[in-house]
């Protein structure tokens, strides 16, 4: 069996490892990974790793089972930074004692024979052994990120009952090392997305609040913002199913704020022009059409927010070229803004206002209809009279 292992080419092995390791994101992916590597690659009796989780301050381990040993479940043991085999391997001074950094059990027993040692070592070494006795550990390995130490890889004894010999206790030194910048890596992969992913949902929850302001200042389109949104949303999706348009999520979630966002320019407009019962005139008109531009230049600085920005711009474009605020006609008008201004127009329409009654569903369906190809985009429109077909609307 021993032979069997020196034929293994180390260097190559170290190497597909690190390649390996390098695309695991996941923490504890990759310590199921290298664990079973370990079982592969020397038979040994069982395998863990014991790794440093910042959020409860402890060392949880993790343990695949071998042919012949024992099998501790994954999060069974959390050991503290008070724990003796921790306390050893974190303090450089006590390590120093060993020529490497292999912790062998039965080296140890060896040191403690050496009177020289001092008493509160002596001690500290005998509590190590302990806990690696009740690992069922003979060798035990650090793996370091800078001077902290992230983790520990134990090892039961071979199936063999031969020695370690020093050529794999190398391999796991080298491989100890290899692991430490992975896992790291890995954590700090994770952590990342955990913190993108909180951004992401305080951005979204700030996007709602803002789309709430702008429904409480304009009193007779409450709701108008959610309405618009979620319908808007309903025809993307559709529009995805029948293979119309390119949509993934990137695109459904730029679609999403925009939506939400699609009056923000409101907010800079007079309450008396906003909330002005009875028709416009010609030069609040102008006021009013500037909205979509105003929206555009809140959100134009937010980088982000490219994509969504071109719906709040340009909602109010139409199919012919008669819209605002730059007359755009045809494809030329951004997806996202040619289905904002179908979800919109219907919801205008079957909203009442201190001036006119809204329409029915079926009155305002008739007009989508009518004045698709001239005002509104003929595929979104295609979309939205089957949703509403199929009671959707």
């Amino acid at each position: 069996m021993l032979r069997r292992f020196q034929k293994i080419d180390y260097k190559k092995e170290l190497e597909a490892a690190a390649k390996s390791m390098i695309l695991v994101h996941e923490p504890d992916t990759l310590i199921k990974m290298i664990v079973r590597m370990i079982m592969q690659k020397v038979k040994v009796s069982h395998a863990g790793i014991l790794l440093y989780h910042q959020e409860n301050d402890s060392y949880v381990l993790t343990v695949s089972r071998g042919p012949s040993g024992i099998k501790i479940p994954t999060g069974f043991a959390r050991l503290s930074k008070e724990n003796p085999l921790i306390r050893f391997f974190s303090q450089k001074k006590d390590r120093e004692i060993f020529d490497t950094p292999a912790f062998n059990y039965y080296k140890a027993k060896k040191v403690l024979a050496r009177s020289r040692i001092p008493l509160e070592l002596r001690d500290l070494l005998n509590s190590a052994l302990y806990q690696m006795e009740i690992f069922g550990a003979v060798v035990c390995i650090p793996s370091y990120f800078r001077d902290d130490l992230l983790g520990l890889l134990f090892l039961g004894k071979k199936t063999n009952n031969r020695d370690f010999a020093q050529e794999e206790l190398d391999f796991f030194i080298a491989l100890a090392s290899d692991v430490a910048m992975a896992i790291r890596n890995a954590q700090l992969f994770t952590e990342l997305e955990s913190e993108l992913e909180k951004k992401h949902r305080l951005f979204i929850h700030t996007t709602i609040a803002l789309a709430a302001a702008i429904d409480a200042k304009d009193h007779y389109t409450h709701g108008h913002t959610n309405r618009v949104t979620n319908l808007s949303l309903e025809i993307a999706k559709r529009m995805a199913e029948a293979g119309k348009k390119v949509i993934d999520t990137k695109f459904l979630e730029n679609l999403h704020i925009a939506g939400l966002l699609h009056d923000i320019g409101k907010i800079g407009i007079p309450e008396s022009i906003l909330n002005k019962q009875g028709p416009l005139d010609q030069d609040e008109r102008k006021v009013m059409n500037d909205h979509p531009l105003v929206g555009a230049a809140i959100l134009q600085p937010i980088r982000e927010l490219d994509e969504a920005v071109l719906g709040v711009k340009y909602h109010h474009e139409r199919y012919d070229g008669s819209g605002y605020p730059e007359k755009l006609k045809g494809n030329e008008i951004p997806l996202t803004a040619a289905i904002i201004a179908v979800a919109d127009t219907y919801d205008a329409m079957t909203t009442d206002r201190p001036y006119r009654k809204g329409l029915t569903r079926d009155e305002a369906t008739k007009e989508i209809k009518r004045v698709s190809g001239t005002q509104l985009t003929p595929e979104v429109v295609e979309i939205f009279l089957k949703l509403y077909e199929e009671n959707r609307i």
